[in-house]
């Protein structure tokens, strides 16, 4: 039947151009995350990415399944529909599991966030300097003074709120501060001052028998894939080799 066909036709059409869109409110909301947030935050979006990657694969079997219903082979399309009913049960399980352990990862970004691109375009098309060299670096000295006396960063959960709070500058000016002068994201400004007290800590011998794991999770990490990767890319060696470099050194 044309018409049935048709419809079926349309109907995928419509996903494909939602998975779309999906991708890309994730790609933004993958900058924001980066912007403005650490730790739990970022573990929200790779844990939405890989759903919907999951999803957009469940969705590919269930085209490829409805070509071949209309093909010379609607055993396979059968074969396809019954592996969609096993999957489907394993994903949803999968879902209600996170859903009840990680109740976190469902919290969603601050709506009135903006990207610190769309803020400089902002502030370019108001005609004003986005900040001055003198409140810049009033503004600088203020916030790596906090970072080293108050030691936020030692908060898993730090958000760029909480240190506007702390500091009283608002967090637009904070974020272009972090973002755009610096030229880092939030997350990676966080992990720099996490890393180096970390190295602290592998410098320190009284602190020998410490273990990574543990020393991760003190400087405000939440685990151990971030922490490895925070720590290569800044030092560029794992926590493992460099305590073990040190060790050799001090021979």
């Amino acid at each position: 039947m044309i018409e049935f066909q048709f419809i079926h036709i349309l109907i995928h059409f419509q996903i494909i151009i939602y998975i779309i869109a999906v991708f890309r409110v994730l790609r933004k909301s993958k900058k924001l995350y980066l912007e403005n947030y650490t730790g739990k935050n970022i573990s929200s979006y790779n844990w939405l990415f890989q759903f919907t990657v999951v999803l957009t694969i469940l969705y590919a079997v269930a085209l490829l399944k409805n070509i071949f219903k209309f093909s010379d082979y609607p055993h396979i399309s059968e074969g396809l529909k019954i592996s969609l009913w096993v999957s489907s049960l394993f994903i949803f399980c999968w879902y209600l599991f996170k859903a009840l352990n990680n109740p976190d990862l469902f919290r969603n970004v601050d709506s009135k966030l903006k990207l610190v691109s769309e803020i400089v375009v902002e502030e370019k098309s108001s005609e004003q300097p986005i900040v001055n060299e003198r409140e810049y670096n009033e503004e600088l000295i203020k916030l790596k003074k906090y970072m080293i006396e108050e030691k936020p960063f030692l908060n898993p959960s730090l958000t760029i709120q909480d240190i506007s709070n702390n500091i009283g500058i608002p967090v637009r000016d904070l974020s272009l501060l972090i973002n755009h002068q610096l030229g880092q994201h939030f997350y990676d400004f966080v992990n720099t001052y996490r890393i180096e007290n970390a190295m602290d800590i592998l410098k320190d011998t009284t602190k020998s028998k410490v273990t990574i794991l543990e020393i991760l999770y003190e400087v405000g990490f939440n685990s151990k894939s971030s922490f490895n990767t925070a720590f290569k890319k800044h030092t560029g060696n794992t926590p493992t080799n460099y305590r073990k470099n040190l060790q050799i050194s001090d021979l």
